[in-house]
């Protein structure tokens, strides 16, 4: 069962030619990517190339002009086929992009955008450390100004995109008479920037074709006019960005959980047991009632989240609503689709295992399910304080 949620002409198409182009393109080599851990390069191209890369901004900064919804649903359609597409591109526009086009100077989006909306080289963000997970407020690394360069030293862990990145949006303490998460900066670093290296490439559980490294900086040094936003107030800008960033976790979940739903019927309706096709058992039925329902359920809340994001409107409670509830259906969807395909859906022969693993990261990736919780209820806190 389908709906185009009143979608625009536009976004019917884009959602049709990228749902092509992962079923064409994608589909046939992703469990092929998967055991190798290879980075898709040349279908990534090809999406930038398509524009996929840019699909959220303006035309003027070098993106193609679509809106928050049709980039998600670009997410949503990738992800369908293989999560590790999907996250790729989620990571590079919501994270990489986005504050370079909302906090970045007229120089530095002149710099940057063209490149990074057409897939020149991908962006990637270094938010995460060792002992700054949750707690993005706990930034160990550092920036000192130095005459005209600042000097970053530190470390960032589990960063999509680090190896195929031009440039990375960075947090960086810059001020430790400031507690918490006060005193923080954001800048950008060209990856040649001297005294930058990666660090070792992340042997994952899912996403395996995803490139996830860590990065270092060690007495890296970087232009004075490579500050992202304004000095000391680096947090809102990761905030703002990750409250983007959420609604494409939510549409990657969202994505993965439907590709379970799309194995689990045409196989509950060809698998016989007992004489009949086991999707005439009640359990059976009762399994694929609930996918159904809760994936379309995280649809509506992921829909939502980009309307309002679109519409300038606040939205940390519904991006928050949208990833909570999302990862959990991919999570939910992924493990009953293992159950229905039986000792199949534990083997390779059949996608449902690589679909379950990948949506465990849904969970965890831009804040976990427990800090969407806080942020909820917080939210909803401020709403009754209101009135």
């Amino acid at each position: 069962m389908h709906t185009n949620f009143d979608l625009t002409e536009e976004q019917q198409a884009i959602r049709d030619t990228v749902r092509r182009f992962a079923r064409e393109k994608i589909a046939p080599i992703a469990a092929q990517l998967d055991e190798s851990q290879e980075f898709p390069q040349a279908t990534i191209k090809e999406l930038g190339e398509m524009g996929i890369l840019g699909i959220g901004f303006p035309e003027e900064d070098g993106g193609m002009g679509g809106d928050t919804l049709s980039y998600i649903i670009a997410v949503e359609e990738l992800s369908r086929v293989d999560g590790s597409h999907g996250i790729t591109v989620a990571a590079h526009c919501s994270l990489g992009v986005w504050p370079i086009h909302a906090f970045g100077t007229p120089a530095q989006k002149a710099k940057y955008m063209p490149k990074i909306c057409s897939g020149e080289y991908l962006s990637s963000f270094g938010l995460t450390e060792p002992e700054a997970g949750s707690d993005a407020g706990g930034t160990r690394t550092t920036a000192v100004l130095d005459g005209d360069h600042w000097v970053l030293n530190g470390a960032k862990q589990f960063i999509t995109n680090a190896t195929y990145a031009g440039v990375l949006v960075v947090t960086a303490k810059t001020d430790k008479s400031m507690v918490g998460s006060k005193g923080i900066s954001a800048f950008l670093v060209e990856t040649d920037a001297p005294g930058f290296k990666l660090g070792k490439k992340e042997n994952k559980l899912g996403l395996r074709a995803s490139d996830t490294r860590e990065l270092i900086f060690e007495d890296c040094r970087i232009p004075r006019d490579a500050l992202l936003g304004e000095l000391n107030h680096g947090f809102p800008v990761f905030m703002k960005t990750l409250d983007g960033g959420r609604i494409s976790i939510a549409a990657l979940s969202l994505g993965i959980a439907q590709s379970a739903l799309d194995a689990a019927v045409p196989y509950a309706m060809e698998r016989k047991q007992f004489g009949r096709p086991i999707v005439e058992f009640e359990m059976i039925q009762s399994y694929l009632a609930e996918m159904q329902t809760e994936v379309t359920a995280a649809r509506h809340l992921t829909y939502h989240a980009a309307r309002l994001k679109d519409a300038k409107r606040r939205h940390t409670i519904e991006s928050a609503m949208a990833k909570y509830y999302a990862s959990r259906t991919a999570m939910k969807a992924t493990t009953l689709a293992v159950q229905i395909l039986g000792g199949y859906g534990y083997t390779k022969d059949y996608p449902v295992e690589r679909y379950f693993r990948d949506a465990k990261l849904c969970e965890i990736g831009e804040g976990t399910s427990e800090i969407q919780k806080i942020v909820i209820a917080r939210e909803l806190v401020k709403t009754f304080e209101k009135t």
